[in-house]
């Protein structure tokens, strides 16, 4: 980071404020060095996993940020990120409706996928995004999501594969369902009556 280097911005490297906290670096940084590490074949890419690594390791270190944000403000004092505010931030409820239904979708996907195939549970996420008709930015959003929420994981041969909380999570939506049927279904019989 001297000066003979080019600066990296490395706020959005890790794509957080550069007002984050440690915990948000933290799951920022794990959420993209499992998203790059090796290991992952669909997403793998050393040079990025390495990246992602040297930012962690200098941001969590407070001196280190410290001297790292002052030369940061001083580059970027007139092109600093500004989060979007006023109408920016209202988003079409449709739309949040839309991710409600395919991290529902994924999430019955996966569960039919471990009960089904126990030893072999994980799917590509190829194949779930092209039942999605998503385009891989919308993809990776539910991904991110169902990640952060504990609800599915990546297995060693990169597929994703729903968890613990992930079936869970299933049978509460499950349940859920059947009580609003049964509901239902008495309202309507007293109406008859």
């Amino acid at each position: 980071m001297d000066s003979g280097q080019e600066f990296v911005d490395f706020y959005a490297l890790l794509q957080v404020s550069p007002a984050c906290d440690r915990k948000m670096l933290e799951k920022a940084y794990r959420h993209a060095a499992q998203m790059y590490h090796p290991d992952h074949t669909d997403t793998a890419d050393i040079d990025k996993f390495q990246e992602v690594t040297a930012a962690y390791q200098l941001l969590r270190d407070p001196e280190k940020r410290a001297k790292y944000d002052q030369r940061y403000k001083e580059l970027k004092k007139d092109n600093l990120y500004q989060f979007p505010g006023g109408e920016d931030l209202q988003i079409d409820e449709k739309s949040a409706l839309d991710d409600a239904e395919a991290h529902e979708k994924v999430l019955y996907h996966l569960y039919k996928r471990r009960r089904e195939h126990a030893k072999d549970p994980g799917i590509m996420g190829y194949y779930i995004q092209k039942t999605l008709d998503c385009s891989d930015e919308n993809f990776e959003f539910h991904t991110w999501y169902l990640k952060s929420k504990g609800f599915i994981e990546i297995t060693q041969e990169g597929k994703l594969a729903i968890t613990i909380e992930g079936v869970d999570h299933v049978i509460s939506m499950s349940r859920k369902a059947e009580e609003t049927k049964l509901i239902a279904q008495m309202d309507e019989q007293a109406r008859e009556a």
